[in-house]
């Protein structure tokens, strides 16, 4: 359970700010203890709203989820998770997939709505969008005066269109991450063109990135992780990526997270990287009661968990043919 609050835009007062944020911390604490002794269950995580500026000077809103304790009076630093969200998504919406495992795990989810070239809800891992997602932490404390984040420990979360954007911040700010994990993503931005399903998704996709495949093939190179596959298995980030074989959104992930994850594999034999390939309706594992906690335990972001590998979900650490 979480409750939610907005705060306004940065650019205010900071001290106005300060007050502020003081004084709803305050009116939550009071109302936690009014509430003491009733059949309402306290919430584990509190969400805060932030405005921010994106790279073409839009203002965004951005989703900052905390364990309900932590506040102005009990901040210390946080590990944080940037976490892109889905085609069409909202940072806000993205936020439920974790549920309270924030609390569980003492952890900080930064979720932008995004901005791409043209679109919000459709950034499809654009140049400025993944320059946007890196300077998150920055933000959130900007906004957040009392917030601490752990900047040693920044990891990177995303499925489909956000799993497509993580794999991007690898590939693009290495050193920026502890550990990050795709899953359902695109990673050959072309393919994805010649498969979406309906003529509105490739004309939303041509008005993002300019133009069709053979019009801007630049343009699309430079928005497919299987293009900076050398620079990814390089990083030394320690990834995850996690791909259905009964995918129904993302269609052909043989050759789109499959052929990315044997492609990393052949690059860095060695490379910090592991590959989960299961069954689930697209995205339907990135949640806080399916395989999102073993996600988070790879990563060190929770201790341990109940949560078990289903009999159709395969782990594998090096490539597996046909799949």
């Amino acid at each position: 359970m979480k409750t939610t609050h907005h705060i306004g835009r940065s650019n205010r007062a900071p001290r106005f700010a300060t007050i502020l944020l003081i004084a709803l911390a305050v009116g939550v604490a009071i109302s936690t203890f009014a509430a003491a002794g009733s059949a309402a269950p306290r919430a584990a995580v509190h969400t805060w709203t932030i405005h921010y500026t994106a790279h073409n000077g839009s203002d965004r809103l951005a989703a900052v989820m905390l364990p309900a304790w932590y506040g102005p009076a009990k901040n210390p630093p946080l590990p944080v998770i940037i976490s892109p969200h889905g085609r069409n998504g909202t940072g806000l919406s993205n936020t439920k997939y974790f549920g309270d495992l924030p609390a569980l795990g003492t952890f900080a989810v930064i979720s932008p709505d995004g901005m791409g070239r043209r679109l919000g809800r459709k950034s499809y891992a654009y140049e400025g969008q993944i320059d946007d997602l890196a300077k998150m932490p920055e933000i959130a404390e900007n906004a957040l005066s009392w917030l601490h984040l752990d900047r040693t420990r920044i990891y990177a979360i995303g499925s489909s269109m956000g799993g497509h954007e993580t794999l991007m911040l690898v590939a693009r700010y290495p050193k920026l991450l502890a550990g990050a994990a795709a899953l359902d993503s695109v990673t050959n931005l072309i393919r994805r063109y010649t498969q979406l399903p309906t003529g509105e998704l490739q004309a939303a996709m041509r008005t993002e990135v300019g133009g069709t495949p053979a019009q801007t093939p630049a343009a699309y190179t430079a928005r497919s992780p299987l293009a900076f596959a050398a620079t990814i298995a390089r990083a030394g980030v320690p990834l995850q990526i996690w791909w259905s074989t009964k995918d129904k959104i993302v269609v052909d992930q043989k050759h789109q997270s499959g052929t990315l994850f044997r492609t990393l594999r052949e690059l860095g034999p060695t490379a910090p990287l592991s590959g989960y390939i299961g069954r689930w309706p697209h995205s339907k594992e990135m949640k806080a009661d399916q395989l999102l906690p073993i996600v988070l335990e790879e990563l060190g972001l929770i201790d341990s968990t109940t949560t078990k590998l289903p009999a159709t979900v395969t782990r594998v650490s090096v490539p597996v043919a046909d799949v």
